[in-house]
């Protein structure tokens, strides 16, 4: 999928594509006629300043808001959302937090919590901790039962605003490494939001750099090496490549190094 050089839509191929796209809260301009691909299966990242509608345009993917002009156009039907705040129901335990989006789909209760036990594995978690409400789960453990029951829908499209920027260093990677091999296996389009550029090499395919607010596309960088041979001296190379950039570096409010 790509788009012609007026901004409009060049082909069908089944993929992610925001043409276009301006919005506004009240009298405030966020977003100007921003425009990007993402083909199928490929992991995209937003990343940008502060407040400079990041969230607000992956909402829009979600189909949570809706642009003020220009379009959102994929072919995905169960979009899925995990956030910074795990957001779980603090009276029910683990293993129903994980269920309870399947409420709305035709499957009996202990099919429900089948499927729930089965990603509490999947996310490195016990059928212990299954029984654990919220209050009694690590910072890294409610983020785990909330990617699960993001997954628990078997998306197609996974959209996460910030999932790990709570965490500390350590478990940080761990979340990071857990999301890219199930993004992997399941060969899951994905738009992350970030604030970390390292984050950013380490996890996407097509980084998507956006300007202060009214945010416009100010740099676009794809990286093809595969995501299992992202080592750290990789993504420290890599961040010095795209912030060497003129344009990511100054909508980054970073002072790119001069030539040696």
């Amino acid at each position: 999928m790509t788009l012609a050089p007026d901004g409009t839509l060049a082909t069908t191929t089944p993929g992610l594509v925001v043409e276009a796209v301006s919005h506004a809260f009240g009298p405030e301009p966020v977003l100007a006629k921003i425009s990007f691909a993402l083909p199928a299966g490929k992991v995209g990242c937003l990343i940008g300043p502060s407040g400079c509608g990041k969230s607000t345009l992956l909402a829009m993917i979600g189909g949570l808001v809706q642009p003020d002009q220009g379009r959102i156009v994929h072919g995905f039907a169960r979009p899925a959302f995990a956030f910074q705040d795990p957001c779980l129901l603090p009276w029910r335990d683990a293993r129903k937090n994980i269920a309870f989006g399947l409420k709305a789909l035709p499957m009996r209760a202990s099919e429900r919590l089948a499927r729930a036990d089965a990603l509490l594995r999947v996310v490195g978690l016990s059928e212990d901790d299954g029984d654990k409400f919220p209050h009694a789960l690590s910072g890294g453990m409610r983020q785990r039962v909330a990617l699960a029951r993001a997954l628990a829908i078997e998306p197609d499209l996974l959209l996460l605003d910030e999932p790990f920027s709570a965490l500390d260093v350590g478990l940080r990677r761990q979340m990071q490494a857990l999301v890219q091999r199930l993004i992997d296996a399941r060969g899951l389009t994905t738009v992350l939001v970030t604030h970390d550029l390292a984050e950013a090499v380490r996890m996407a395919d097509r980084v998507f750099v956006l300007s202060p607010r009214p945010a416009h596309v100010a740099a676009m960088h794809d990286i093809a090496v595969p995501h299992a041979a992202r080592d750290d001296g990789f993504v420290h190379a890599e961040v010095g490549r795209l912030l060497a950039d003129p344009a990511t570096a100054a909508a980054l409010s970073v002072e790119p190094e001069s030539p040696r």
